[in-house]
């Protein structure tokens, strides 16, 4: 069958040329992440990366395209993992340009795996179930980076409610498999390839709609105040400033009406809870009796922690959780030796060369106001992590300082990646960020109040409603892996059946 002009506009590309043209694609497909949101130009970047990998001869071809296609994208939407090396330039600087191409060149090649893998079997529609693999590896291999999952390119979009069903993987497939049936719809004209293509948009979209949970009465529900004392990151520690911030965070706390909880940021109070005793008892006489969940760091014997600890109603400690999820070279550094031999440190050269890992997520007891899943920053990142509670909470608590992550892309994607979480789980996210964006978020994914990037003070909401357990709740990544793989089955014998390719 002749290819149509959406094919022969790829047909004739140069190796140079096929290069740039699946960067620029991928750059295109990294519009559909906050903070553009232009997920339909995204999916067309999607869609024109297959139109190009349709010219690929060989599986070295293949992989070029789709790694080309990946740094694109990675580095675009990525652009944010310059900003941590800036807070103070002249130690870390220098190392701002090989993160961003280290970065965006090393998570390509998850991208450029599952291509040449398919081409390499001579089935090219095998790349829909690798890719998907590959991004469900990239959720756990080294400790896992899930960061702008191709599935997070419908958060702003209804289909985003398919999450509580098969998370955010099994909307990965669905996306790839959107694209490619597209892709090829418009290469060879194929109408029932185009015929799929729109009957699967219009499920992700018409049946994400379905899927939305209506709006709760929130009428009688507790009221949660999240604090923001807009601490710039090279500002937060300095001895002259400390007071400014922790008396922001002090007015904000005893500003009236009286809240039911109080949720502050992630390290909001200065120094470590061991000598934060006058500190604390300030902040219990602003809390007038309200519950208080505050991020701060604690040393307990020679190790440093990234906590949260929570204050009762009553006064005092009552619960501590230490953070288990820690950013490599940013909370501790891997292979530590090798690196203090070259002399480089990283972000982590504080407390003692980096924190240590809590034992793993556990609840806050909030009394009459449930339990709560604390998520500390880049906690909330991981889909599994959230999944991995002891029990089922009231609400999800995150608590974070996206001043790391500079005022661009950063802060916005981890908000995004935080409603997720909350639709994957049916449950509510209450997110407190030093710098913004703090934030009420219900069930279905949806902001309910907000403070924008940039200002400090407080924003007052009741805490919404917790849903039912969603299947994505029980079943974890273990669903969207049955539904990948067994797509990966029925394509190789469709392809054995249609192609009459010879087994070994």
């Amino acid at each position: 069958m002749a290819d149509t002009s959406a094919r022969a506009a790829f047909a004739d590309l140069t190796p140079w040329a096929r290069v740039a043209t699946s960067a620029g694609l991928g750059g295109m497909f990294a519009l559909g992440q906050a903070p553009f949101d232009l997920w339909p130009v995204a999916l067309c970047g999607l869609a024109g990366l297959f139109l190009v990998l349709r010219q690929a001869v060989s599986p070295k071809q293949a992989a070029g395209t789709a790694w080309a296609f990946g740094a694109g994208y990675f580095g675009l939407s990525m652009m944010w993992i310059v900003e941590p090396f800036f807070v103070d330039a002249a130690v870390t600087g220098w190392m701002a340009p090989f993160a961003l191409v280290g970065l965006a060149g090393g998570l390509a090649l998850f991208w450029a795996a599952p291509a040449w893998a398919a081409w390499r079997l001579r089935i090219p529609s095998l790349i829909v179930p690798f890719w998907a693999l590959a991004e469900l590896s990239r959720a756990y291999v080294l400790t896992g980076f899930p960061w702008g999952l191709v599935g997070y390119v419908w958060t702003p979009s209804p289909a985003a409610q398919w999450a509580s069903l098969i998370g955010p993987h099994g909307l990965t497939v669905a996306t790839l498999g959107l694209a490619a049936l597209a892709a090829h719809a418009a290469a060879v004209r194929n109408l029932y390839s185009g015929g799929f293509a729109l009957a699967l948009g219009a499920l992700l979209l018409g049946g994400g709609m379905a899927l939305t949970p209506a709006l709760d009465d929130l009428s009688e529900r507790p009221l949660v105040r999240l604090v923001q004392p807009n601490a710039p990151q090279d500002e937060k520690w300095r001895r002259d400033l400390v007071p400014v911030f922790f008396n922001r965070q002090i007015e904000a706390t005893a500003a009236e009406p009286r809240p039911d909880l109080v949720v502050w940021p992630e390290t909001a109070l200065p120094g470590l809870l061991n000598h934060a005793g006058e500190a604390l008892a300030i902040l219990e006489e602003a809390a007038r009796g309200a519950s208080v969940v505050v991020g701060i760091q604690r040393e307990e014997a020679g190790r440093y922690y990234n906590s949260a600890i929570t204050l009762g109603p009553e006064g005092g400690v009552v619960d501590v959780y230490d953070k288990h999820h820690l950013v490599p070279f940013g909370e501790y550094m891997p292979a530590r030796w090798f690196f203090e031999h070259i002399e480089v440190s990283g972000l982590a050269a504080r407390a003692e060369g980096g924190f240590s890992a809590g034992p793993g997520p556990r609840l806050l007891d909030l009394g009459p106001l449930g339990a709560a899943l604390p998520l500390i920053c880049y906690e909330a990142v991981f889909p599994q992590d959230v999944g991995g509670a002891p029990a089922r909470p009231a609400m999800l608590l995150q608590l974070t300082n996206d001043a790391w992550f500079g005022t661009w892309s950063g802060p916005y994607q981890h908000l995004a990646q935080a409603r997720m979480r909350a639709i994957e789980q049916g449950l509510p996210l209450l997110r407190s960020a030093n710098t913004g964006v703090s934030a009420v978020i219900d069930r279905g994914g949806r902001v309910l109040a907000q403070m924008p990037m940039g200002v400090h003070g407080h924003v007052d909401h009741a805490i919404p409603v917790a849903g039912p357990p969603t299947l994505y709740s029980r079943t974890g990544d273990l669903l969207a892996l049955g539904i990948t793989l067994a797509l990966a089955l029925v394509l190789a014998l469709c392809h054995d059946r249609l192609r009459g390719r010879d087994r070994p």
